[in-house]
């Protein structure tokens, strides 16, 4: 196991990498946490639960809602969770964010750690302290900035992650490769998929390095005022189309990526788009789709990088090398118009 420490605003959070479940037990007290899963999780992986006090949800971007958060809560209440309770969302990027978002509001505020299960969860959603649900069409409108006390990596969760969800993670892993990482880069060229997935020691390396990545802009830039908007990176346009065609966040934002590409060449003279494409492909990402343009720039509007009649839309200058462009909406909109 190792243990790495990251100084946030208002607290350390510790990761515990390369860890085992059990070693759950010796972070918090066993009889004062609620542990909170969802199904395809919790059946797969029941042995690991007995004993602790569990809160199980059904699966599913569309699961990550108020009404969700609200039946978490009414849980907690039957429990009788209290202000010294500690909440630990056990899953992917759904069950984190939900688990934050309700640890940060019930009683004012729970103490909260992560287990992450996914590829996507272990290098992005579950690291920064971004909680939150969605709202219709609208990705992750309401929530909260709040780090969580640790997280826990343990490995043996991938065992039962499908090789859809293993693509999905691996969108975010290629960004944070486009926009600071350009070594990560080439070495992703180098490889595909199966290498990572039959390669314990590397895929450990890999999860810890995109880690690292998002966990260091984050520690410089917690609240998104400067650097942090660099990992939404694909995310402007990918939110938009995410829930418009119930696509994975995976899927959502290699196309975002695709497109970010396409403006970058023309707004910032990027020369590497057909590089990009090339390596989302390798990993089994959608690189073209047709969408409804109209619609989704509709959506894009409600995007909370927009600061009145601009968007903070996030370019490459380069592989490895991500820059913020302030586009005002009418020209961004007539440019997504023609991708």
């Amino acid at each position: 196991m190792q243990k790495k420490t990251y100084q946030f605003t208002a607290k350390k959070v510790d990761y515990y990498f390369d860890a085992d479940f059990s070693y759950l037990a010796k972070l918090i007290d066993k009889e004062h946490t609620v542990l909170v899963t969802d199904e395809n999780i919790f059946r797969a992986h029941g042995k690991k639960f007995k004993g602790w006090q569990t809160i199980v949800l059904k699966p599913g971007e569309v699961h990550k809602v108020q009404a969700t958060a609200n039946y978490v809560i009414e849980k907690l209440i039957a429990y009788g969770a209290d202000r010294k309770t500690v909440l630990i969302g056990i899953g992917g990027g759904v069950i984190t964010d939900l688990t934050g978002y309700v640890a940060s509001v019930y009683m004012r505020g729970l103490r909260t750690g992560f287990v992450p299960t996914t590829i996507l969860a272990m290098v992005d959603a579950s690291i920064g302290g971004k909680n939150g649900i969605d709202v219709g069409v609208y990705k992750n409108l309401v929530g909260t900035i709040r780090q969580p006390d640790f997280l826990l990596y343990d490995y043996s969760f991938l065992k039962s992650l499908p090789d859809h969800e293993w693509i999905n993670g691996f969108a975010e892993i290629i960004k944070h490769s486009c926009i600071k990482d350009a070594v990560l880069f080439r070495e992703l060229e180098k490889n595909k998929l199966k290498f990572y997935q039959k390669d314990k020691a590397a895929l450990g390396k890999l999860i810890r390095r995109n880690a690292v990545i998002k966990s260091t802009v984050v520690e410089k830039d917690e609240f998104e005022q400067g650097e942090r908007r660099l990992l939404n990176f694909g995310h402007t346009l990918g939110h938009a189309i995410e829930n418009m065609y119930a696509l994975s966040h995976g899927q959502a934002i290699s196309i975002g990526m695709v497109a970010a590409c396409s403006i970058s060449a023309q707004l910032v003279k990027f020369k590497d788009s057909e590089k990009v494409i090339k390596v989302l492909a390798q990993y089994g990402l959608p690189v073209h789709t047709d969408f409804d343009r109209t619609k989704a720039f509709d959506i894009l509007k409600m995007d909370k990088k927009r600061e009145r009649k601009d968007m903070n839309y996030v370019l490459l200058e380069k592989i490895g090398k991500g820059v913020v462009k302030s586009i005002p909406l009418v020209q961004l909109e007539t440019i997504i118009s023609h991708i």
